[in-house]
């Protein structure tokens, strides 16, 4: 289960990963994305403060705010995330990795404020793309979808793009 350095194996994951995403497909006849259940956590959080005006948006009639599979996925995300870091000994408590520090200093804020950016942006891009990495790339890429199969490639061209220029300059 785990390598030499103590993480769990990418085979093992990758492995696990295509299990379940077939598990998804068996069991609820829907392709393994989360995309969607952010979604439908943030109608949560709307019709905490504003029912009506949630309910009209025309984004929450079409995915009505609920509980289903895709809100649990991502509750148990971080749980998972967990489990994996204890058991493959790679808990650090480091809020700032070595690199970050390198070219932008010691402080968390800006670390936390480019995270907090960064997945802001993401989450309107998998929106306004139909789909997540996870979406596109192992669900999509597993219908043979031809859009996900352009999206790989888009998703690899803007994170070496973005490395690049975080870390180069």
């Amino acid at each position: 289960m785990q390598s030499a350095s103590g993480a769990w194996s990418p085979y093992l994951v990758g492995t696990l990963i295509g299990l379940l995403s077939m598990a998804t497909f068996y069991f609820s006849n829907k392709p393994l994305s989360v995309s969607t259940a952010y979604a439908r956590l943030a109608g949560m959080v709307g019709n905490l403060f504003s029912r009506r005006h949630t309910g009209n948006l025309k984004s929450y009639q079409d995915t009505p705010p609920k509980i289903e599979w895709g809100v649990m996925l991502v509750v148990g995300m971080p749980l998972g995330a967990w489990l994996a870091a204890v058991t493959g000994g790679e808990i650090t408590g480091v809020w700032v990795p070595a690199l970050w520090e390198q070219h932008f200093g010691p402080d968390v804020a800006p670390r936390l404020g480019v995270a907090l950016v960064g997945g802001m942006i993401l989450g309107y891009g998998a929106r306004l793309a139909g789909g997540c990495t996870s979406g596109h790339g192992i669900s999509g890429a597993l219908q043979l979808s031809v859009g996900s199969w352009i999206a790989l490639p888009c998703f690899f061209v803007g994170a070496v793009a973005t490395a690049y220029l975080l870390y180069r300059f």
